[in-house]
């Protein structure tokens, strides 16, 4: 079955139908049913989004983005300085 990528603000509604229809009293494996998606799906997006508003969470994909280039930079900074030293030993 082929996967469906949802938005961060896609994902903020249906927890936010969730939290309704749960406050009804349905039962997470209804919920889950009605809004499309699987428990574990489900719990995941709730500890990662639960409780936060769509502009939080587009900035927090922001820094995520801006986190994953910097780690790259990092990385490939080490790398060169790496290389000069053994260069600069002859160990090359």
């Amino acid at each position: 079955m082929p996967r469906k990528k949802h938005s961060p603000e896609q994902i903020i509604t249906k927890l936010r139908e969730a939290e309704v229809a749960m406050s009804t009293g349905s039962k997470v494996s209804e919920v889950c049913r009605q809004i499309g998606v699987t428990e574990q799906t489900f719990y995941r997006w709730r500890n990662e989004y639960g409780g936060l508003r769509i502009d939080q969470v587009k900035r927090l994909k922001q820094l995520e983005l801006e986190n994953g280039r910097l780690k790259r930079a990092v990385a490939d900074l080490t790398l060169d300085n790496q290389i000069l030293k053994e260069v600069a030993e002859g160990n090359f």
